[in-house]
Order: structure tokens, then C-alpha cells, then sequence
């Protein structure tokens, strides 16, 4: 099979509707949009509309904010370490290169301190937990703040 002989599985697509092309085609005279009303007008904004009645969206209230200034960081525990080799040099790129992590954000690396660290590296992250920074220490390693 080559590239070009591919095709959708049978039932998978289906004709766009062409609306107002005469009556014989069955889809002519009102277009398939009934008899008059708002709903059979060209441009209606009828989606959000109930009728007169409160819609949902302005009945319920607006909660939370959004702030502005707070710092994304990808999240890594230092558990998570013990996958690499003794005496390596952990960096963001690294760890997005092993899988380990997605994607680095914005502000960089933080490393938080669940679990138990068993190999000595050396850690250069943007930001530390205080028990992250002790686990990673008790092991030999060293923190070093990008």
C-alpha cells in the first residue's frame, strides 16, 4: 500500500450538506431551517439564550483569580533521582532527554524531597525544597541553584 491509495474506512466521512440549491435536491426552499423565527435568520446568536430566563453562565457566580505572577516549575522528586548513574551531573535537560520529565516550564526545574536518594549527584536545578536539599546532601551530592 502506498501513500496515495490511503483512504477513510468506509461510513468514517460524510458529504457536506448543501442547503438552498433548489427544491428538487430536497434541501431547498427553507434550507433545512423550518419556518420562520430567530433560529431561521442568517446570523443568529441564539447559543447562550434562554428564552428570557437568567442563562446559566450569568446565574452562577465568578470565583478565583488568576495570578499573574506565579512561578511554573516542572516538579521532580528527589525518589526519581535514584534511576540515574553515581556521580552525575542532573540538569533539566538531562532529565528531559532520560523522559523523566515532559517539558521544562517556564522558570525551570524544582526539586522536592519525597522519598529516599541512595546515589551521590550532583543536582543544579532553579529551585529546592529544604528537604530535598538535606536528602540530596545526606547522600554526597551537592545543590546547586541555576
Amino acid at each position: 500500500m502506498k501513500l496515495h491509495e490511503l483512504k477513510p474506512a468506509v461510513g468514517a466521512t460524510q458529504e457536506k450538506k448543501r442547503v438552498g440549491r433548489g427544491t428538487g435536491s430536497g434541501l431547498g426552499k427553507t434550507s433545512a431551517k423550518g419556518h420562520k423565527g430567530q433560529k431561521a435568520r442568517s446570523g443568529s446568536k441564539k447559543n447562550g439564550f434562554e428564552g428570557g430566563q437568567m442563562p446559566l453562565a450569568r446565574r452562577l457566580p465568578k470565583r478565583g483569580f488568576t495570578n499573574i505572577f506565579a512561578k511554573e516549575y516542572t516538579i521532580v522528586n528527589v525518589e526519581t533521582l535514584n534511576r540515574l548513574e553515581d556521580g552525575t551531573t542532573v540538569t533539566a535537560e538531562l532529565l528531559k532527554e532520560m523522559g523523566i520529565i515532559s517539558k521544562i516550564e517556564k522558570d525551570g526545574l524544582k526539586v522536592l524531597g519525597r522519598g529516599e536518594l541512595t546515589k551521590r549527584l550532583d543536582v543544579k536545578a532553579a529551585k529546592f525544597s529544604e528537604t530535598a536539599q538535606k536528602a540530596i546532601e545526606a547522600a554526597g551530592g551537592t545543590v546547586e541553584v541555576v
